[in-house]
């Protein structure tokens, strides 16, 4: 598809070719395998002398198309699509990084990538440490001669703190490391952290990219050298993404735009609303003035996204008496549905993290999650307003 379009322009209009069939909507190509006109064309296959479908373990017409958008999308050269978020977060990592290596990441990230850190890649002799999302000046003391990359999420799950991405991509530079990004929370559509330096994108597209809560994905994208590296890894040990999940997340991203204006709308007048409460100390969200880092955010996003922090007043038991009094929204871990979704990350998302361990990621007992849906404003905020009035 020509980039001369809009964005919306080309998620909806970049399509396979079409078969002699001439639908209009694209087919899904849910087949393990493809065959081969003849034993040259076998050989010649595998032996990559050309470009064509083999096994759907490492690709097919569905899992491309959906690559070749989120390409777009992102501004990068190539992509690989995975079965979750996490097992792009692992593989694109694992497919990188050698025994002995060390990762600087930032120490607000989501609780499994926390716990791949800390748990399974020291098997491995990968060791890891973490630097202070309002001090990224201090990463530079912190390189060591085995440091291979830096790794950040933002806006951050679950605080929805907001990194300067520009600063990240010059620290990268100047020290010659990767930097990885997850952009989860912003979505493509949002943000596009390869502007500022970053040299591969991580999504979960489970969240905002399907917009539904239908299926589970993951994508990573970035330079053609770099993803090179990811595919020959999980063409070997088999990550992939379905191709009928890769049907749905193709269709899904034709209305990536119009969902994500919606929810950051939404977002933003239950933020404003939540700021003005008496029960709540404080809210986060990176369009709204009071945040920390609302000049950057606004540098860097379109607008804020569909997540907003706050810390009810109490601590444990009145966060527990609020989740009990929500009646409307989902109590969930997932994000980025059309369903508004509230959730206690203490006890769930980062509920394998020592308190310690929480306290230095800034994730209070009292703090809740909300992943602001496309019901009617009016609707999310009375249901929120009762359980806080509980």
């Amino acid at each position: 598809m020509s980039k001369k379009y809009s964005f919306e322009t080309n998620a909806i209009r970049t399509q396979l070719n079409r078969t002699e069939h001439l639908e209009h909507s694209v087919p899904m190509y849910l087949t393990s395998s493809f065959v081969f006109e003849d034993a040259e064309d076998m050989r010649a296959s595998f032996a990559e002398e050309k470009e064509r479908n083999i096994y759907s373990r490492y690709s097919n017409p569905n899992n491309n198309e959906f690559v070749e958008k989120v390409c777009q999308m992102e501004g990068a050269e190539a992509g690989f699509a995975f079965a979750s978020g996490m097992a792009a977060v692992f593989s694109t990592l694992a497919s990188l990084l050698d025994s002995g290596d060390h990762i600087l990441s930032a120490q607000s990230i989501f609780g499994s990538t926390h716990t791949l850190f800390n748990s399974f890649f020291p098997k491995w002799n990968i060791s890891h440490s973490y630097f202070k999302i309002d001090a990224l000046e201090d990463i530079a003391d912190m390189v060591k001669p085995k440091t291979k990359l830096i790794y950040a999420e933002s806006p951050t799950n679950p605080g929805v703190d907001v990194l300067d991405l520009e600063a990240l991509g010059r620290i990268a530079k100047q020290h010659n490391l990767l930097l990885v990004i997850d952009n989860c929370f912003a979505s493509p559509y949002l943000q596009q952290p390869i502007k500022f330096g970053a040299d591969l994108v991580i999504h979960s597209g489970t969240k905002l990219m399907d917009g539904q809560g239908r299926v589970l994905a993951g994508i990573t994208v970035g330079s053609a050298a770099l993803i090179e590296k990811v595919y020959r890894f999980s063409r070997i040990t088999g990550p992939a993404l379905s191709p009928f999940n890769a049907w749905v997340l193709s269709k899904s991203l034709e209305t990536l735009a119009i969902r994500v204006d919606r929810h950051c709308e939404n977002a933003l007048k239950l933020a404003e609303f939540l700021e003005q409460h008496p029960q709540v100390n404080w809210v986060k969200y990176p369009f709204l003035k009071s945040h920390p880092n609302y000049e950057i955010a606004k540098k860097q996003m379109k607008a804020g996204g569909c997540v907003v922090a706050f810390e009810i007043k109490g601590g444990l038991e009145a966060g527990r008496q609020f989740f009990d009094s929500i009646q409307l929204l989902s109590l969930s871990a997932n994000l980025g549905d059309s369903r508004s979704i509230v959730t206690h990350p203490a006890s769930t998302t980062h509920s394998k993290l020592s308190v310690e361990e929480r306290q230095a990621a800034g994730i209070t007992d009292g703090m809740v999650r909300v992943s602001v849906g496309l019901e009617h404003i009016s609707d999310i905020i009375a249901d929120i307003e009762q359980a806080l009035g509980k």
